[in-house]
This record gives C-alpha cells, structure tokens and sequence, in this order.
C-alpha cells in the first residue's frame, strides 16, 4: 500500500501563490507517476499537473505557465507550486501516485481563491 498525505491548501486572493506538498511512504518502491487532480463540487475530476520518476511532466491547458510541478525523490515528496492562482482555480486538489497499474489517492486538500 500506499499513503499519501497533502498539505499547503488554503485562501488566497487572486493573483497570489500556494505551494501544495504531498508526502508519499508504505510501499513506494516502484512508484512511476505522481501528480495533481482537483475537483470542483458537480464536476469531474480534472487531472491537473503529472511528473513521471524521469522528471517528465504535463500540465492542463489552463495552468500552464502559472504551476509548477517538482519531485523530491529523495523525500519521497512531491510538490505544486501555483502562481498566479485564479477564482477558477478553487477546488480540492488531489496528490495522486501511479504504481503498477494502481491508483493511489490522497485525502485532499482545499485551494479558495477570492476574487
């Protein structure tokens, strides 16, 4: 198994920054993608922001240019740096870990941005 705790979320006003962490441990050997969705009350989960164990990463097209996704490989953690955060932006981000075609999720954490 794998555990993985999000923290960082919080109020911002518009134009402002947060930087989200997710700490991964359990079985993490052989752990490939990690990455970001977020999900809005009513909608799908929108896949955000993913970096591969090679250090590859893809973004959506609406943050591109304002986050920035990192990982810490050797503390096993992985990080969103968000720039220029927008009222669109609110939603609860989910730290996510891929391993052998298994999806582990985190519990969330919540990112408002006022207007």
């Amino acid at each position: 198994q794998v555990q993985l705790v999000e923290s960082g979320g919080g109020l911002v006003q518009a134009g402002g920054s947060l930087r989200l962490s997710c700490a991964a441990s359990g079985r993490i050997f052989g752990i490939n993608t990690m990455g970001w969705y977020r999900q809005v009350p009513g909608k799908q989960r929108e896949l955000v922001a993913t970096i591969i164990s090679g250090g590859r990463t893809n973004y959506v097209d609406s943050v591109k240019d304002r986050f920035t996704i990192s990982r810490d490989n050797a503390k096993n953690t992985v990080y969103l740096q968000m720039n220029s955060l927008k009222p669109e932006d609110t939603a609860v981000y989910y730290c996510y870990a891929w391993k052998m075609g298994v999806n582990y999720w985190g519990q969330g954490t919540q990112v408002t941005v006022s207007s």
